[in-house]
């Protein structure tokens, strides 16, 4: 997995599909031609003021981190982008319950690419 890092990696994702479950919001698209590696998957994370303080904040994103490293190898799709977005409940959220939130998140996102791609 590789890490988003560029604003207009983030903006290529909200274009995307986008996904609410539970505690997270999941943005996903392909993986432009000219940044994708064959067997890669990138990731970014995003937590707003909404979500409180700095403390807030990074300890949402710390959590959707571990998170998608236990789903994203199994779950994830190699050339796509996934970005995870905390929502107000996040931090107080269960850690098997946000894996629940993200799996299903994905599940859904997956299944929109698919019937996209047998429409194109």
């Amino acid at each position: 997995m590789d890490r988003l890092k560029k604003r207009a990696d983030f903006l290529r994702a909200a274009r995307g599909i986008r996904r609410v479950e539970g505690a997270i919001t999941l943005e996903t698209c392909a993986t432009p031609e000219t940044e994708a590696a064959n067997g890669r998957l990138r990731i970014g994370f995003t937590a707003s003021k909404k979500i409180g303080n700095a403390v807030a904040r990074n300890r949402a994103k710390r959590r959707l981190r571990a998170a998608a490293k236990e789903l994203l190898p199994l779950l994830g799709r190699e050339r796509h982008d996934y970005v995870l977005v905390a929502r107000g409940t996040t931090v107080a959220r269960p850690f098997a319950d946000l894996l629940s939130d993200i799996r299903a998140a994905l599940k859904s996102a997956h299944r929109k690419l698919d019937a996209k791609a047998g429409e194109g």
